[in-house]
């Protein structure tokens, strides 16, 4: 908890999240909510720490119907949560294969007053327990008269609205990448890797303030890519070649995700005019964006631009998603989501479509959803394709 600084939050933001919860709970009759993961625990509490990293110990977080949150962590952690603003805090020595803290976690969940004999836990969509399965087996026959409940999408929902200090915060993410793209054209040249391009970024984003740089991304090819998950690679830039990079930077625990593209020396009309279709979906997402108006508004917005501008197909599968704490979050841009759009959710806007055998063209913004429309968070790209002399 950092007061009134730049960095972290306040403990009013804190108390406002679990009280946001704990209605959840009392709507859907739970005794309490049993988090694993690092995101959800470091969203409810502020504990913020790269040991995460070290898959060696469990973490877990109870947050009862009524009060503050209870840790139940291994002692190695002992301090930074007593950092932040959570009081109730029990540890145990962690590793310790024979009982890893689930002694320890029955104890305090089946300590709470019973009134409902229900537990959410994070157990569908796009979720995961942080813990061994047979851990998670033997924690469920040692809660007494208790049945854990599946609150995965209660929980993508809830953190789906950003306070605004969770947007500045995204919202100088992606400064810090907008300058590392800035950049890009005053230091790449044919004749380098993708890898030295993009660790030149990296170390550019770094320079203004990325605390983290963990999403790195690149594709290239002759006029055009077919991939935008698997580099950087080593494979050498030559004249009339299309790079794509795609970048999460982190600023203080949250995430930019956005991309550019270049080419070199040169492309072809084709390639030209897939930049411009995808740059004009974009443009279509936006106008729609807007509270009362889906997921799926936003899919059909942006595929229709780009269905009458010769898209082959979208091998990503989506057009986009949330972002946060997460470099993607819930919900997704596709043609059967249909999540209600509300102020403070923080969405990217990523058209792509293939637009010729082999090649690919994808294009991605971030934007926050006001009351009256939508906010762009990232600064547009250039309305044509960057070419790099």
């Amino acid at each position: 908890m950092m007061g009134n600084n730049e960095l972290g939050f306040t403990t009013s933001e804190f108390e406002a999240r679990t009280a946001r919860i704990q209605k959840v709970m009392h709507e859907k009759r739970l005794d309490a909510v049993f988090l694993t993961t690092e995101p959800n625990i470091r969203y409810f509490t502020g504990f913020y720490t790269q040991f995460w990293e070290s898959p060696t110990r469990p973490w877990f977080l109870v947050i009862p119907l009524e009060g503050k949150p209870i840790a139940v962590i291994p002692g190695i952690g002992a301090s930074g949560m007593q950092a932040t603003w959570i009081e109730d805090i029990h540890t145990w020595s962690s590793p310790n294969p024979e009982d890893d803290g689930i002694t320890l976690v029955s104890g305090v969940i089946n300590s709470l007053p019973s009134c409902f004999g229900r537990i959410g836990a994070t157990l569908g969509l796009q979720s995961y327990l942080r813990m061994p399965t047979t851990d998670y087996l033997k924690l469920a026959d040692m809660l007494k008269g208790k049945e854990f409940i599946d609150i995965a999408k209660d929980i993508h929902q809830l953190r789906s609205i950003k306070s605004t200090a969770e947007v500045e915060k995204i919202r100088r993410a992606c400064a810090i990448t907008n300058h590392g793209f800035d950049m890009i054209p005053a230091h790449a040249k044919a004749g380098q890797t993708e890898r030295e391009i993009c660790t030149q970024m990296r170390i550019n984003m770094l320079s203004k303030g990325a605390e983290f740089v963990k999403y790195l991304i690149s594709g290239s090819g002759p006029d055009g890519y077919d991939s935008i998950i698997m580099g950087p690679t080593s494979r050498i830039i030559e004249k009339g070649d299309v790079l794509i990079i795609d970048v999460g930077a982190v600023y203080d625990g949250y995430f930019s995700d956005f991309d550019r593209n270049f080419a070199f020396g040169h492309c072809s009309d084709e390639t030209k005019r897939a930049y411009d279709c995808v740059y004009e979906a974009t443009d279509a997402g936006f106008k729609v964006a807007r509270p009362g108006a889906t997921t799926t508004d936003l899919y059909k917005a942006m595929w229709k631009v780009m269905e009458a501008g010769g898209a082959l197909g979208n091998e990503v599968g989506r057009l986009g998603h949330g972002l946060g704490i997460q470099l993607t979050e819930w919900p997704s841009n596709t043609a059967t989501d249909n999540t209600v759009l509300e102020p403070g959710m923080v969405i990217t806007l990523e058209p792509g479509m293939t637009y010729a055998p082999g090649k690919d063209m994808v294009h991605e913004e971030n934007i926050v959803i006001t009351e009256d429309g939508a906010e762009w968070l990232t600064r547009r790209a250039s309305e044509h394709i960057t070419i790099i002399d």
